[in-house]
């Protein structure tokens, strides 16, 4: 089905537990633009069906027997030629997994309480490719997990210039393209222009990877 204009999410269901991926399939599946490809019970299923399937989107359990979602993480983006966006979904958002998902690059986390207009929104954002950050949740992780964690160098010969420093502070706070534009007065391309810069700066796959490496560099305050 085509909405708007535009072909719908495609969407894999990664989770050991066959409510879950009913619940999540039931939700995604009521929106006209987004489609269910398909499912597996393990993160060691993965990589296959990835390839085969071609999703958007995997939305990943980050407890799992056989193979947990940050090796599935690590796999996928190690392995996949032009990798899927992945969410990782969890029962608690202090989880040492999540902050390890992450860190593997992993777009962002869902707790598995959510509301659906929630699963729905950030299925649809990290698939237009912003990284679904809570960071509040982020901070608390970094703060627990983050000081046993060596990324100083990749902040100290990064050379961000001061409106790029500015830019990542403003990202690890959370806000949007959008709203880094509104709050430096200048056009959202510009604000695209200095993320990219960032990113390619500290070597860092996309936003979550960049705020992660602010906060374990001490160049954010997590606390």
């Amino acid at each position: 089905m085509i909405y708007a204009g535009r072909m719908p999410v495609t969407v894999l269901l990664v989770d050991d537990e066959p409510l879950v991926r009913a619940g999540l399939r039931a939700v995604l599946e009521a929106q006209p633009d987004i489609q269910v490809v398909g499912e597996a019970a393990d993160g060691a299923a993965v990589i296959p069906l990835v390839r085969r399937l071609r999703p958007d989107v995997v939305a990943m359990d980050v407890r799992m027997p056989l193979m947990d979602g940050i090796e599935a993480t690590r796999a996928v983006l190690r392995t996949v030629d032009a990798p899927p966006k992945i969410i990782v979904v969890t029962t608690f958002e202090d989880d040492e997994f999540v902050y390890e998902a992450l860190r593997a690059g992993a777009d962002g986390f869902l707790l598995k309480r959510s509301r659906p207009a929630e699963i729905v929104h950030a299925v649809r954002l990290v698939a237009d490719g912003e990284s679904l950050l809570f960071p509040a949740s982020v901070r608390r992780l970094a703060a627990r997990f983050g000081e046993r964690r060596t990324a100083g160098a990749a902040l100290t010969g990064a050379g961000l210039t001061e409106r790029e420093a500015e830019v990542l502070r403003l990202m690890a706070r959370g806000l949007s393209n959008a709203e880094i534009a509104a709050r430096l007065v200048v056009g959202t391309e510009t604000v695209k222009s200095h993320v990219s810069a960032v990113l390619a700066k500290l070597g860092a796959r996309d936003r979550t990877q960049a705020v992660i490496a602010a906060y374990e560099s001490g160049f954010v305050a997590p606390g």
